[in-house]
Order: structure tokens, then sequence, then C-alpha cells
């Protein structure tokens, strides 16, 4: 991923002989596409819908060389929807803005609106299925409609934030790799007087990465502010592991993730396999299955998913491609495939199928 955001447009601010040189990159990704989807609410609907292979993203990052291995950094990123041009987040750097430190001996600390681990020891370290068969498509979201995740489009969308949810006010620390192994911890500042704990947020990340084969592990929990009528805050946990193998010309990845209610009870997990071969260097097709369930508090419901995208790359930025994913949950349960950003974007059955051709590029 890092590879494919890489900077066109570069600006070095020479500010004198005796300060290291610095700079400023800015970059991003544009997906926009045609989708059907066979029930949406009891309907079928063919649609315009963008950021789903990825977000729609401009970022702007710098760096200065301070000596000796260390740099400070920071980065501004902004999504949005290309359909419309509208921010998807409060304020416009919302999806991320951070300042740190990056040391080649100890580590790296930023300080902001960051991800936490579930993004970054999974998604961001090709440890998720999500990367490599069909983008937001290919995240859980299933048949879990009573999940009730505050600040969420749906109150289950996304719910594994492998999909990168950012945590605001929060204090990053990722170690430097060492023998293949990495750590790192985080916390959000609630900003409650009196009550430290409060709308406070932890995130702690284990990865591996050797040659060909990697894994990672990653536990968050946020908490959210009560209503104003005494409603007591609520407190999401997350956890989930990852790897991936790199074989000839193909990329693999499994996954396992959960999600609980810490308040309401109510738990979810997902297991997921995925594989993409690059056929040729303009040609790549990628596959991923996915099995989610929930307990009791979610009346057990569960889901299998199926997923599929084949993309032709018109050059080292653009790709075009067509995508598919199908999701069965239990009789009486109602099907939904992440993506779909309402509460009734749901199937009014147990099956629900999209089919979506579109275009990426990168700038």
């Amino acid at each position: 991923m890092k590879k494919e955001l890489a900077a066109v447009c570069i600006v070095v601010l020479p500010v004198g002989s005796a300060i290291a040189q610095s700079n400023i990159t800015m970059y991003g990704l544009l997906d926009a596409g045609v989708a059907y989807v066979s029930n949406q609410g009891g309907h079928a609907v063919a649609k315009f819908d963008d950021g789903i292979l990825v977000p729609n993203l401009f970022v702007i990052s710098g760096t200065e060389d301070l000596g000796g291995g260390t740099k400070a950094i920071f980065k501004l990123e902004d999504q949005f929807q290309l359909g419309s041009g509208v921010t998807m987040q409060p304020g416009i750097f919302g999806r991320n803005a951070y300042v740190g430190l990056d040391d080649a001996r100890f580590g790296k600390l930023t300080l902001g609106n960051v991800y936490e681990f579930m993004f970054t020891s999974l998604t961001e370290a090709k440890n998720t299925p999500g990367l490599i068969s069909g983008g937001l498509y290919s995240v859980a979201a299933g048949p879990f409609q009573n999940l009730g995740i505050p600040q969420n489009p749906t109150g289950w969308f996304s719910w594994s934030r492998t999909n990168g949810v950012p945590i605001n006010n929060a204090v990053k620390y990722q170690s430097p790799q060492m023998a293949g192994f990495s750590v790192g911890a985080l916390y959000s500042f609630g900003g409650v007087a009196g009550s430290f704990g409060s709308n406070s947020g932890t995130s702690f990340g284990l990865n591996y990465d050797r040659g060909p084969f990697g894994f990672g592990a990653a536990y968050t929990e946020q908490k959210y502010p009560g209503s104003v009528n005494g409603t007591p805050q609520i407190a999401i946990r997350n956890w989930g592991v990852g790897a991936h193998y790199a074989l000839g010309s193909t990329l693999n990845s499994a996954s396992f993730v959960t999600v609980r209610n810490v308040q309401t009870g109510a738990y979810a997990y997902a297991a997921q396999l995925a594989s993409n071969w690059q056929i040729t260097p303009a040609v790549s097709l990628g596959a991923s299955y996915m099995y989610m369930k929930g307990n009791d508090v979610l009346h057990g419901n569960h889901a299998n998913q199926l997923n599929a995208i084949l993309g032709y790359s018109l050059s080292k930025r653009t790709m075009v491609y067509a995508e598919g994913a199908y999701q069965r949950a239990n009789s009486g349960a109602h099907a939904d495939i992440n993506g779909i950003l309402s509460p009734a974007g749901s199937s009014s059955s147990a099956s629900q199928a999209i089919a979506r051709v579109g275009i990426r590029t990168m700038f």
C-alpha cells in the first residue's frame, strides 16, 4: 500500500545550510464506479458508488531530517465522497492529522488523530484479506443490526475497524523492527474533568514481518460518551489476528477479528481467507471467503460471504476492475454486505449480492 501511495509532488524546502533538508508530499487516491445491489431495503438498485476498492483521499505529509537518524514528521489526511465532493469526517482532515518523531533506533511517536492497531497491525501490514479481494465490500458487516456501535453510520458498519477508523486526541508509539518483530501502543485522552478514563481509548499491536511471511495481532477499546438522559458510556472492544504469505505471483492472507459491545453484551466474529493472483503485470484476480457469527444478543445470526475482483492496470497509477460479492445469512436474518452506508441498506431477506465496475487512480 505504501508503495502504491508513492509521492508524485515533492517540494523541497531549503531553510538554511545549517538545517537539514525537509520535504512536503501531496498525494491521493480516487475510486468510483457503478454498482448493482440485488436487495437493498427490499428493492434492487443500480447506483453510482465511490470509495469502495480504496477510500477517496487527499493527503499532505512531510518530514524534516533532524540528523542522527531522527526525523520530524506530520500528516494531514482528508477522506471525501467523489460523487459529491463532501468530506466524510467532521473537519477537513478528520481521517488523519498528526505530528511526531520517527527515529531509526527508538521508533515512531505520533500525536493527534491517528489510526489504531486494528488497522496498523492488520490492514497496513497486509494481514487482512480486504486489501486483495474487493476493498470495503470484503470487510465484515453482516446480519448484526443490533450491534449498536456509537458514532457509526449504521451501528455495525465495518465493525472490525480494519478499514481504518481514527482515534482522536491520541498518543501512539511504534517500535523499530527487531529480528522481524515490532510492537505498538496507543492511548487516547477522553478529556473529561475528574474522570481520567471516560471517553478514552487504548490500542496495542504486535507484528512480525520477514521475507514472504508476516503476521499481526491487535486489540482496541474505545469508550463513547453516554447520552444526556443518563445512559452510561459505551465501550466497544475489538481484537484480531491475521497473517499473510507471498508465494510466487500470489499474495495469500487470513484473519480472525471480533467485536464486543461491553454495555449490551453483543459479540460477533469473522474468519476470512483470501488470495490475489497477479496473472500478468497488468491483470490480477482476487477472491475471498468469510464466515461471520454473532452471539445470542445478536440472535445467533450468522452468514457466509464470497468476494471476487478482476483488475486490469492501464498504467502504474490507474486500474479498471469488476468485482462482486454475495452474502447468505441464516433464515430470518437480514444479509448486509459492508459498504452500503445506510441503516436501510440491509437486504429484506437472508441474501444479498452486489456487482460493480469501477476505476481507481492514484496521484
